[in-house]
């Protein structure tokens, strides 16, 4: 799909006339994060993944902001494209700064929120893990890339599937970081609660309670938005989405069925 400043790639699964609901990925990441999701969502819902630009198989320009209400835009713009009028939107990690800043540039067009594993500030972020949360060096080798991976998940024998390593690799230098930047102004400006505090968005919250790059302590920041439902996911880390897929749909489409727009 192209829009204004770059094609975007996008994948749609489930019934047309099923309640929209878009799933947007986290920092040098891709729709393929959301693969094993997809089957246990598309029974109740049509479902929406997206690359944002700079990642997975969108263009990735060097001469276009990367600015986290730009990517919001462009999603927009591709739910637009779509014929989507209403949607539940769920974002992981640096995903759900989007869809937050989705929710405040297009508040008629988001119907619910959910974040998954999404720092609500940057005070959140634990620093101590910081040298193994991005390569320091580009293209990165595979040494970083797996040192990389190692936050991303904490539960026993799990890999970070090779293709997830390969979107790192498909970035440009320009993309990852100016991306990274772009999340941690993002949250410098206010923080994700007290953004959503003002939306008046059903919100869930869903965190993996052994998250190696956000205090897991942290969700509790979001119950300072009105009606938030907060849940910790013991046994998993930042990738719920990856590490125990029915768990985390099973938590999701309770709370979609109940907030989601159908179509008419």
């Amino acid at each position: 799909m192209t829009v204004s400043d770059g094609d975007i790639h996008m994948c749609e699964d489930g019934p047309r006339e099923a309640p929209a609901l878009l799933l947007i990925h986290g920092s040098a990441s891709s729709t393929r994060s959301w693969r094993a999701m997809v089957p246990l969502l598309t029974g109740s819902h049509r479902v929406i993944r997206i690359d944002l630009l700079g990642h997975g198989r969108s263009a990735k320009p060097a001469d276009r902001s990367y600015a986290v209400p730009d990517q919001a835009r462009r999603a927009g713009m591709a739910l637009d494209r779509l014929g989507v009028a209403h949607s539940v939107v769920v974002g992981h990690s640096s995903g759900g700064a989007v869809a937050t800043a989705l929710a405040e540039e297009r508040p008629g067009l988001v119907s619910a929120l959910a974040l998954i594993n999404t720092g609500p500030g940057l005070d959140a972020f634990i620093a101590s893990e910081s040298a193994a949360t991005g390569p320091s060096q580009w293209p990165p080798t595979k040494e970083q890339l797996r040192m990389f991976a190692s936050t991303a998940v904490s539960r026993p024998g799990y890999r970070i599937p090779e293709e997830l390593l390969d979107d790192v690799r498909r970035m440009t230098h320009h993309t990852y970081t100016a991306t990274m930047q772009a999340i941690r102004s993002y949250l410098e400006q206010r923080t994700l609660p007290d953004r959503l505090a003002v939306l008046g968005k059903p919100l869930l919250v869903l965190f993996g309670e052994d998250d190696r790059r956000w205090r897991s302590s942290s969700a509790s920041d979001y119950r300072a938005v009105p009606g938030a439902e907060v849940e910790l996911l013991p046994g998993l880390g930042h990738s719920p989405l990856l590490e125990d897929p029915p768990r985390t749909a099973t938590r999701l489409l309770a709370f979609t069925t109940t907030h989601s727009v159908r179509v008419d």
